[in-house]
């Protein structure tokens, strides 16, 4: 009987490619179709090790709203927002309905809070639970499990939440800033939280689940008209 190949893994490229894809909310038809290729070939790249040329490289990027040093990774060592600022600027406010809906598929948001050492911020992987909750996970005897206790039943500090989303390619981008007081999950109340299916972005024992109450949600979005 002839031996089943198995099929390459995706590449770095293949998976940036699906990566900004579903981020889009495009389907591979859709890409194909902005692209002017098959289909099956945008397949072919997020599902395999394939490099394609210069030229399709700058199209699929084109099409996906980033660019070719994004997909390729190049940009990974770089803060964001270095391509420069639009040219005709529009910095509107956002409503607390759209900045709970910009935030609520999770990812990478920051804390930022005055711990011990001063003004400290710390990036965190999350999900929203019920009334736009930010939940996450820490390690206890961490520094966000001693610096943000106050020892007092019922009495809670108050910190920030950001998250923030750079379209380098168009000159566009949002920011979601969230305030409120922050609640260790007690044992009783894991059962609220561990179905959100939050997992700490830094890896290891954290198994401490933290949530963020909005009681001040704000936002801005910056489009280039």
């Amino acid at each position: 009987m002839p031996t089943r190949r198995t099929p390459p893994a995706p590449g770095d490229l293949g998976r940036r490619i699906a990566h900004h894809r579903n981020e889009s909310g495009l389907s591979r038809d859709e890409v194909a179709a902005r692209t002017g290729v098959d289909a099956g070939y945008v397949e072919y790249l997020e599902e395999t090790t394939a490099r394609p040329t210069d030229g399709m490289l700058l199209k699929i990027a084109r099409a996906l709203g980033t660019t070719p040093e994004e997909l390729l990774g190049g940009e990974l060592e770089h803060p964001p927002g270095g391509g420069g600022p639009a040219r005709e600027p529009v910095l509107t406010a956002l409503t607390e309905q759209e900045c709970l809906r910009l935030i609520a598929p999770g990812g990478v948001g920051r804390i930022a809070f005055d711990g011990r050492t001063g003004i400290t911020v710390i990036p965190v992987n999350y999900r929203t639970g019920d009334g736009g909750a930010v939940v996450f996970r820490t390690r206890y005897g961490g520094v966000i499990d001693e610096d943000l206790r106050t020892g007092l039943e019922g009495v809670e500090f108050k910190i920030a939440f950001e998250v923030d989303r750079i379209d380098e390619a168009h000159s566009a981008g949002w920011s979601v800033l969230i305030q409120g007081p922050i609640h260790h999950i007690t044992e009783a109340e894991l059962a609220g939280v561990t179905g959100l299916g939050v997992e700490p972005w830094a890896g290891g024992e954290r198994d401490l689940y933290v949530r963020i109450a909005p009681h001040r949600v704000t936002g801005r979005r910056i489009a280039n008209f």
